[in-house]
């Protein structure tokens, strides 16, 4: 027997007792006559003590082992005499009496502690031992809970769990795909699912009718902090449903898990905005709702007063800042090089100070008067004391800018608590994108979520004006789910796909087997997937997925622990029928 109890469980009422326990060597300190060791587990850390008095050859074999030497150890419960109030089992402590090295230890790369001194590569390389720190046990354990209270709540609610294959067929929607060469078809080749929707859609029509899995899915995206190229998702499909009662199941799913996991209740009902009013109030359809500061459109009142900025614009825009009219003119200068930077892409900034005598100081004086700033302050209901930022541009782009000032702002005040929670539903998207570049239209969502009923004779007429059954889940400006209503007939099917540019043939060739089941008596149905990844991310208080995953790829894409991807031999290639170009 290794262990008699756990390096977590013992307590004051085991005290006299013998007891064998195993685990690392967290830490060895030397006082002279004694040794102080700490033992290691998933399941906390327990004091040993060694006497150079009682078992000088014990003590002096103890000293000799470093830090991650794995341990076995027989000995005594004791009760500490300086006890540690920070862990559960600081009211005791082991008088060894034998010890067994099971396997020596190198030196570690970087410490085994919860602050460590190891950046993300050397953690990644040595992941193994990353996971061996507390932060990232807990975060394993927090994603173990949410996988457990998700299984319960959907078995509650009549859903059953069914696996959906991994090698499946490419499609040309989405992003890119995973490709698996065929040995046994040469020439052709298998695709890892970017989600399992058109399998959970055949389970509908296969009758049943509340399904879902805790799947794995692959997209060969460029990647960032909430992006991995494998993720797992909560997949989820309902039959006989309106787009209602799916927002509502899976509002109380979301409900169960902080509950369940974090403690937390969420009351009353989740708010829904339209994707339009999240665009124009928010500037991105995933706003974070924990604060204010909303974006108020100013194009008309503040063009024609000979300022060529604002009067050669599509759209002019701005945000209040609550009381913070006394911002310097260097963090006024840092916030300017913050929205022209490339990705956020404004051409400069313009601010009005609504000072508290009632006056107004602002970076176009010379072309506003008073007056018109006072005009302004209204439109943004500013009081006095407030700071006015205003960006002008083509009105896409400069709703973008305003989003990311608007963060940027909640950043520094710190409006953007990880322990408040403000979620919502987003809904009413556009069905459809228009690409100038390739001049065609893309599905928004997917090539399979159903138009808005009266919207339907827009698929000739004007395609840009259909809108979705879809509805996105944000928290805290994170999406953590998106779905829709399905398209269930032929016929509407049919229609979207030609919308897409997909000609007769290619809807054939690419969903023939999706368009056949539809012959035979497809319910109405919807669902819904959530991102797990960032739901345990957002639980756990990380900003990358990557600290709640046990073995994630580096920005790369690649998995620098087992150096993967990899080449393959010669002999696998000829076996694939695959000749690598030069």
């Amino acid at each position: 027997m290794y262990r008699t109890h756990t390096c977590g469980q013992l307590r004051i009422d085991h005290c006299n007792e013998t007891v064998t326990l195993s685990g690392w060597i967290q830490r060895s300190r030397d006082l002279g006559g004694m040794t102080f060791m700490d033992l290691r587990d998933r399941y906390g850390i327990t004091q040993l003590v060694f006497n150079m008095e009682t078992n000088a050859d014990l003590c002096k074999k103890a000293r000799k082992l470093g830090r991650e030497y794995v341990i076995q150890i027989n000995g005594v419960v004791a009760e500490r005499s300086n006890k540690n109030k920070n862990i559960p089992t600081g009211d005791i402590e082991i008088l060894v009496d034998e010890i067994i090295v099971l396997n020596a230890s190198e030196v570690p790369p970087f410490t085994i502690e919860d602050e460590t001194d190891g950046g993300e590569e050397l953690r990644m390389k040595y992941r193994y031992l990353d996971l061996r720190r507390n932060v990232m046990k807990n975060n394993l354990i927090l994603r173990h809970r949410l996988a457990r209270e998700t299984r319960k709540y959907l078995d509650q609610n009549d859903f059953i769990e069914v696996e959906t294959p991994v090698l499946i067929k490419s499609t040309p929607e989405g992003a890119r795909d995973f490709v698996v060469p065929s040995r046994m078809n040469s020439g052709q080749f298998y695709a890892l699912p970017q989600s399992p929707q058109t399998f959970k859609q055949l389970l509908m029509i296969g009758g049943y009718d509340r399904y879902f899995q805790l799947v794995k899915c692959f997209r060969d995206e460029d990647f960032r902090a909430d992006r991995q190229p494998e993720f797992t998702q909560i997949d989820c499909e309902m039959a006989f449903v309106e787009k209602q009662d799916v927002m509502n199941m899976f509002e109380g799913l979301v409900k169960h898990l902080f509950n369940g996991v974090l403690g937390f209740d969420m009351e009353g009902e989740f708010p829904q905005i339209t994707y339009t009013e999240a665009m124009e109030k928010y500037g991105n359809d995933k706003p974070d709702m924990r604060f204010g500061m909303l974006i108020h459109e100013l194009t008309r009142m503040a063009q024609g007063k000979g300022f060529k900025v604002f009067d050669s614009v599509e759209y002019i825009g701005g945000i209040r800042v609550e009381g913070y009219a006394n911002y310097t003119r260097k963090q006024l200068d840092e916030l300017t090089a913050f929205v022209q930077k490339p990705q956020i892409g404004a051409k400069g900034l313009v601010y009005v100070k609504c000072n508290e005598d009632g006056s107004f100081k602002s970076s176009v004086d010379k072309f506003f008067g008073p007056d018109d700033l006072h005009q302004w302050a209204e439109a943004l209901n500013a009081q006095k004391g407030d700071l006015l930022l205003i960006l002008a541009g083509e009105k896409r782009q400069t709703l973008h800018a305003l989003s990311e000032l608007r963060l940027e702002m909640g950043n520094r005040l710190g409006l953007r608590d990880k322990d408040k929670f403000a979620p919502l539903w987003v809904k009413d998207f556009p069905l459809l994108e228009y690409d100038a570049e390739t001049n065609r239209y893309y599905a928004m969502h997917h090539p399979f979520t159903s138009p808005v009923q009266e919207d339907l004779d827009y698929f000739e007429s004007d395609p840009a004006k259909m809108r979705a059954e879809a509805y996105d889940m944000v928290i805290n400006g994170v999406e953590i789910g998106g779905g829709s209503i399905r398209i269930h007939n032929r016929e509407t099917q049919q229609k979207m796909l030609k919308a897409l540019g997909f000609s007769d043939d290619e809807a054939s060739e690419q969903f023939g087997f999706l368009m056949e089941a539809f012959k035979f008596g497809a319910p109405p149905h919807g669902g819904i997937a959530f991102g797990f990844d960032r739901i345990a991310a957002m639980f756990a208080g990380e900003e990358s997925i990557r600290e709640v995953i046990a073995f994630p790829k580096n920005n790369a894409g690649r998995d620098i622990m087992i150096d993967s991807p990899a080449n393959i031999s010669e002999v696998q290639l000829k076996e694939l029928n695959l000749k690598l170009s030069q």
